[in-house]
Formats: structure tokens, sequence, C-alpha cells
């Protein structure tokens, strides 16, 4: 069942993270379906998070789309070369999202592994942000502001899971965000290869 936009709107955005694992991820581009299940992923908020684009209400054509309704897209190019998939959560004017770093893929794996221009199935096909992206087909902004309440690109629900199969640690890249990179605030499964790093 598809993830409904009560699920995204919820106030706190490291919840909705923790709560986004386990779930699959599906996109469905010109015909063509892939998905993966969540397995690791990082909460920003635009309050009191230096590590977030939207931190104390910066308001760029970028980040604009941070500041609508949660559950849509928010897509954005990294270093000029990756391009990052987030989940827009919270209200209109409260900008929060959530990065997804790692997926295990499940459908159209064929496909996903054209896309990377792999032969074989291996870890690094989804296990990173902009390789999940490429993987799935969200390699352009054309993406950007799609609502996950449509048929393109949508989550399915799935069992929350227990704590002791999560594990927490601070999130990655964000150096720059000073003590706002130690928040704990990266999540992934246990005992999966699907994730960035360990």
């Amino acid at each position: 069942m598809k993830l409904e936009r009560s699920f995204y709107e919820r106030e706190d955005v490291v919840q909705v993270a923790v709560e986004l694992l386990g779930k699959t991820f599906h996109t469905n581009l010109n015909g063509i379906h892939t998905s993966g299940r969540i397995t690791e992923v990082e909460a920003y908020s635009g309050r009191n998070d230096k590590a977030c684009h939207a931190n104390n209400g910066l308001r760029t054509k970028r980040t604009e789309i941070m500041y609508g309704k949660g559950g849509v897209v928010y897509m954005y190019l990294c270093y000029g070369i990756h391009h990052l998939l987030n989940i827009v959560t919270n209200t209109k004017d409260v900008a929060d999202a959530v990065l997804i770093r790692g997926l295990e893929p499940v459908t159209g794996i064929e496909e996903m592994m054209h896309r990377r221009k792999q032969g074989a199935l291996k870890k690094t096909l989804s296990s990173g942000p902009g390789t999940l992206a490429q993987a799935l087909g969200l390699n352009t902004k054309d993406h950007y502001g799609i609502d996950l309440l449509g048929n393109t690109i949508w989550i399915e629900d799935a069992p929350v899971l227990k704590s002791s199969d999560i594990v927490v640690s601070t999130r990655i890249g964000v150096d720059y965000a000073e003590e706002d990179a130690l928040k704990p605030w990266r999540f992934y499964i246990r005992d999966t290869k699907w994730v960035s790093k360990k």
C-alpha cells in the first residue's frame, strides 16, 4: 500500500527517517518499473541544522520545494556529478527532508544494472545516494517536485523495524556543519550490505 500524505507531514523528521527504513521505493518511468527496499537514510531539519540546505529559513530557487507540502521529491545536483534523492517532510513553510542513501534492489534489477552500466549485481549498484538515484532512473532534475502520491514515483508501506535492527550514526559528508555534524541523524539497517559506508 502506498504511503499517504500524513506519513510525510509529521513534525519529527528523525522519526520519519527511521520509519522509512524497510519500505520500498518505486519508480515507473517510460513504462519501466524499478524498486528497492530503503536501507539507509539521513534526516535534515530546516531549523537549527547547519547541514540542511534550508537552515534557519534560507529560501532559494533550489530549496523552495522544501517549503511546500510533505511527500514530494527534492532532487539536487551534488558536486556537479550526482543527483541526490530527498523526500520532503513536515508541512507547508516548514523545510525538512530525508536523504535516501541506500537501497536493496527488488524489482527491475536488470534495468537498474543497465542504467548503472554494470554487468553483475553488486553492492555498488545502489548503495550510495548518487548511485541509487541513477539506478532508479532519477538522474536529472526533471523529477524535482514530483508528488509521491502519484504513479511515477512512490513509496510503499512495510512494518516499522525494531530498534535493535537499526544502526544510528552521524551523517556523512557534512563536516562543514560544525556542531550539527555530530547529530546522530543517519540510520541504516543492521547486517545489510546495501549501505554506503559503515
